[in-house]
C-alpha cells in the first residue's frame, strides 16, 4: 500500500513536473525489481537528456563536503552531484577506508537536502587487505609494479586475474569479501531510499588501475614465460577481462545481495594511452543503465561519437573532469546528464572562470537552480520525501 501510494504521489508531481517526466516510459534500470526511487532518477536522467545537464562535484572519502562547499564558493552555485569513494586508505588519510559510516550519514543529508548521489571505489585488489596506498613507490620498475600488490595501482599477474574470476579460488573468495564489507553501508542507503549512481571499476579501459585494461588476451609478463600451448589454453578457457570483472560485482551486489538502489554507470577514459577500445570493455546493455567518460584533456567529437554509439539510448555522463570542460564543449555535447570534477580541481583561475560560466548558463542545473529543485520531484516523492528541498545556503 504505501509504494502504492508513493506511485501515485509521484505520478501527481511528474504532472507538475511536465516536460522532464516522459510519457514514453524509458527502459527500466537493469537491476531486476529496481527500487522506486532508482526508476525515477533513471527517468529523470533520461529527461533531461539533451535539454539539461548537473553540475557535480567528488568529495574525498574523509574530507566531509569540502570540495563542494569551495566549489560552491568558486562558481557561485552548490553543485547538484555529490560525489563520494568508498576509500582504500590508512586512518588520518583523505582517502581513509575507515569513514565509512560517516561517508553514509553524510550522503543521507545530502541527498534529503536535494542532492544527487555519486559512489565510485578505488577498491584494493584481491591480493592486498586494506589499508593500501595509492601508487607504488616512486621509481618502480614495470616489473615491480607486478610484485607491488599492495597499492590501487598495482597489477595482477594473468594467473592472478584468472584465479579473481574462477569461483572457488582463494583470491574469488577474498575479492568477494572486500565487497561484502561494503554492503551493509550500501543496504543502509537503501534502507533510507537513496538511490546511487554506482560507478565500478572506473577507467577501465586504461590500466593505470589493477582492474583495468583487460582483455581475453593475456598481456602480464607471466604469460609470456609459457609455452603457446599452456597460453592458448588458458585464453580459450573463460572470459578473464575487466568486463568480465565488472559483470562479477553486478551479480554480487544485484543477484547475491538483492541491493535494488543501484543504478550502474559503466566509465572509460580517452582512448588514447589505454589499453582497449571502449567496445572491447563493454559488458552489454544488460549491465549498464548510463554510459560514462573521464576526460581530463580535450573532449574530442570523436569520443562522444563513441560514447553515443554504445549508450545507444542510455543516458551518457562525464563522469570525471578537471577545470578543463567549458560551455562551448557542452553546447557542441548537449547530450551529457552531468559532469563532475574531481577533487581540488577548477577552482582558481580561467579553470574556475570557465566552470562559473558553465553553471551561470541555463543548460546547467545546479542545487541553487529552483527550476532543477522542483524537478527532482518525481525523486523524492518515490523516496518518501517532501516534493521540494531547501534552497541551500549562498555560497
Amino acid at each position: 500500500m504505501k509504494i502504492a501510494k508513493i506511485g501515485l504521489l509521484a505520478s501527481l508531481i511528474c504532472i507538475n513536473a511536465a516536460p522532464f517526466c516522459r510519457a514514453d516510459a524509458p527502459a527500466p534500470p537493469v537491476t531486476p525489481g529496481a527500487a522506486p526511487e532508482a526508476v525515477e532518477l533513471l527517468n529523470f536522467l533520461h529527461g533531461i537528456s539533451g535539454r539539461h545537464i548537473l553540475t557535480g562535484q567528488h568529495n574525498h572519502p574523509a574530507n566531509n563536503d569540502t570540495n563542494t562547499m569551495e566549489a560552491a564558493k568558486a562558481w557561485g552555485k552548490t553543485p547538484a552531484i555529490f560525489g563520494k569513494d568508498w576509500g582504500f586508505a590508512k586512518k588520518g588519510d583523505m582517502d581513509s577506508a575507515f569513514v565509512r559510516q560517516d561517508v553514509v550519514d553524510e550522503i543521507i543529508d545530502k541527498y534529503k537536502n536535494g542532492s544527487l548521489i555519486v559512489i565510485c571505489w578505488h577498491e584494493v585488489p584481491p591480493t592486498a587487505d586494506e589499508p593500501v596506498a595509492f601508487s607504488p613507490r616512486r621509481g618502480a620498475s614495470r616489473f615491480r609494479l607486478f610484485k607491488n600488490l599492495d597499492t590501487v595501482q598495482g597489477h595482477l599477474t594473468d594467473t592472478q586475474y584468472r584465479d579473481l574470476l574462477t569461483p572457488g579460488t582463494a583470491l574469488h573468495e577474498h575479492w568477494c569479501a572486500q565487497v561484502d564489507a561494503i554492503v551493509p553501508y550500501l543496504k543502509q542507503l537503501q534502507d533510507a531510499h537513496v538511490p546511487v549512481l554506482w560507478r565500478p571499476f572506473h577507467e577501465m579501459n586504461g590500466q593505470w588501475f589493477w582492474w583495468g585494461g583487460r582483455s581475453r588476451l593475456l598481456t602480464a609478463p607471466d604469460s609470456y614465460k609459457m609455452p603457446g600451448a599452456a597460453r592458448m589454453r588458458i585464453m580459450s578457457s573463460g572470459d578473464y577481462s575487466t568486463a568480465a570483472l565488472y559483470k562479477m560485482m553486478f551479480d554480487r551486489l544485484v543477484n547475491h545481495h538483492q541491493l535494488k538502489n543501484l543504478i550502474w554507470v559503466w566509465n572509460v577514459d580517452r582512448p588514447e594511452g589505454t589499453t582497449l577500445t571502449f567496445k572491447e570493455c563493454w559488458p552489454g546493455t544488460e549491465y549498464v543503465d548510463v554510459v560514462s567518460f573521464d576526460c581530463y584533456r580535450v573532449f574530442k567529437p570523436s569520443y562522444y561519437k563513441g560514447i553515443l554509439e554504445l549508450a545507444n539510448g542510455k543516458p551518457v555522463a562525464l563522469a570525471e573532469v578537471g577545470g578543463n570542460i567549458s560551455l562551448d564543449v557542452l553546447k557542441q555535447q548537449p547530450k551529457w546528464a552531468w559532469w563532475m570534477v574531481w577533487s581540488g580541481m577548477g577552482l582558481k583561475g580561467e579553470s574556475a572562470q570557465r566552470l562559473k560560466a558553465i553553471v551561470d548558463d541555463p543548460i546547467s542545473w545546479s542545487l541553487s537552480d529552483p527550476d532543477y529543485r522542483k524537478a527532482i520531484a518525481p525523486i523524492r516523492a518515490a523516496s518518501g520525501l517532501p516534493a521540494e528541498p531547501p534552497p541551500p545556503p549562498a555560497p
